[in-house]
């Protein structure tokens, strides 16, 4: 028998020797256990604390790994007993490593378990304290006073609207739109005629003859021998 089984056959024999009979003194141990029960902020502080320290054991072993490998390759070939020892150091060490890497797997998984139970129960008390917030507040509001109230809204705003149309209606003489626009038209017409008038009054055409502006028959006879004489000195000059 290993000495762990030992261990915990004499305990669950000392405790049932030590166990009450009364149910009182059951139920006050219960409530001890209750009280004595850590928090989950203390339970979360604890396991970062844990991962802190196993950062710190990884690191040495890191360090001493890095060591032996170099006592290894110093003595590889002067002595290599002290070679293989510095070789079997080193899985050793590395072996804790991987230990401890599984370790820190498992602390962080129930540490962000912890976080998130934490801050769901949170939640879940914040909504709770709202919800009963809401009903508080509706425990106040008659349904019957909702309605007369909006009925009393509706009938003040058409009481403000009425008024506005009051207020808003110019004072003074009160002319007809269409008679405007009738006399308007009329001095558009009149304008309009004005201007026909106007147009039909032209100044009369004089009766000055004025200067011909065409060369005489005289001119152009003489401009036609002298562009004769040019072609038949040209003619002359190219033979």
């Amino acid at each position: 028998m290993s000495k762990i089984s030992k261990m915990f056959k004499v305990s669950s024999s000392s405790s049932s020797s030590s166990r009450p009979s009364s149910s009182s003194g059951s139920s006050s141990r219960s409530k001890h256990r209750s009280r004595s029960s850590p928090s989950p902020q203390e339970a979360i502080n604890r396991l970062r604390e844990t991962e802190a320290m196993l950062t710190k054991k990884q690191e040495y072993l890191e360090s001493r790994i890095e060591q032996e490998i170099m006592i290894a390759k110093k003595n590889g070939t002067k002595n290599k007993r002290a070679a293989l020892q510095a070789l079997k150091r080193k899985k050793r060490f590395e072996q804790q490593l991987t230990q401890i890497d599984g370790t820190l797997s498992t602390i962080e998984f129930q540490r962000d378990a912890l976080e998130n139970a934490t801050t769901n129960t949170e939640v879940l008390k914040n909504m709770g304290y709202a919800a009963k917030a809401i009903k508080g507040v509706h425990q106040n509001i008659d349904l019957d006073k909702i309605d007369s109230l909006m009925q009393d809204i509706t009938d003040q705003q058409e009481v403000a609207q009425e008024i506005s149309d009051s207020i808003s209606k110019p004072f003074g003489d009160q002319f007809d739109e269409d008679e405007l626009l009738a006399e308007l038209a009329e001095l558009e017409q009149e304008e309009l005629e004005e201007s026909m008038k106007n147009m039909g009054r032209l100044p009369s055409v004089p009766t000055i003859k004025l200067p011909s502006t065409r060369p005489s028959h005289r001119a152009t006879s003489k401009k036609r021998v002298e562009d004769d004489h040019d072609m038949k000195k040209l003619a002359a000059w190219a033979s």
